[in-house]
């Protein structure tokens, strides 16, 4: 069952209002199994840097921590935790008040396999602060919207001149032979990507990559917290080996990094 708590008490519908009227705040996403969570200090260190960008505030590690423990099941089952950082007080005409931002968790029962290999379309699209993981999620969901409703699963953002920049809500990566390949640009730093890069000792670059020149890499993949490593079936007219067995070597090492107790 899912669970909807802020600052440690059932959701109240009023604290709520300011993410629906404003839509000002942060978030990081984690799995989280038997208690642990891959990454877990990196999603403390986001929550604690966007904090401060965004409130001019210190967020309190310790008290993350004791909030999602507290709605974890009971059994240990995999849930998805989001954290979101907001103050339920911010007002549209006075948002350089000072600012005591609350914690709103919630959990939603974790992917059970990692879903078949995606299908992406290109889209010119930027995001406010591309490095903080915020709350401004309307120009993603929208161009999400316009892929599938091409006939895509998802969308994959450039910027203006065609360089490839990140996923809707992942980032991404490209295989040339054995080498990793990760595109420059403004994009969020993905907790899963900085795991996935720790652990592999093979060839790595980061590099720009051009949509239009896709086709010179063997294979692609989505990261993010809540699939680990997915691969991509093909991007436009492009199309990727999604059985590579690169793939499967970058899966097992994703997953053998250790899971921080929560």
């Amino acid at each position: 069952m899912a669970e909807i708590e802020i600052d440690g008490v059932p959701a109240d519908p009023a604290r709520l209002a300011a993410l629906g009227l404003l839509n000002y705040g942060h978030f990081t996403t984690l799995r989280v199994e038997a208690g642990a969570a891959r990454g877990l200090t990196l999603h403390l260190d986001r929550l604690v840097r966007d904090c401060r960008t965004l409130f001019g505030t210190e967020l309190d590690r310790a008290a993350v921590r004791e909030r999602i423990r507290a709605v974890l099941p009971a059994d240990g089952a995999p849930v998805t935790v989001r954290v979101t950082c907001y103050d339920p007080a911010l007002g549209l005409e006075r948002p350089a008040a000072p600012a005591a931002p609350a914690l709103l968790v919630t959990t939603r029962p974790a992917a059970a396999a990692v879903p078949p290999p995606l299908r992406a379309r290109t889209a010119a699209y930027r995001r406010e602060l591309p490095g903080v993981k915020h709350v401004g999620l309307f120009g993603l969901v929208h161009h999400r919207r316009a892929a599938q409703l091409a006939g895509y699963d998802d969308v994959l953002l450039t910027d203006e001149g065609g360089l490839v920049t990140e996923g809707a809500t992942w980032n991404i990566g490209f295989l040339v032979g054995d080498k990793l390949v990760r595109p420059e640009g403004p994009s969020l730093p993905g907790v899963t990507e900085a795991l996935l890069t720790g652990a592999y000792d093979g060839p790595q670059s980061r590099e720009p990559v051009r949509a239009a020149e896709l086709a010179r890499f063997d294979a692609a993949f989505a990261l993010n917290a809540g699939i680990g490593l997915r691969p991509l079936a093909a991007v436009d007219g492009t199309a990727f080996d999604p059985d590579h067995p690169l793939l499967a070597e970058l899966r097992a090492a994703y997953l053998g990094v250790a899971a921080e107790p929560v």
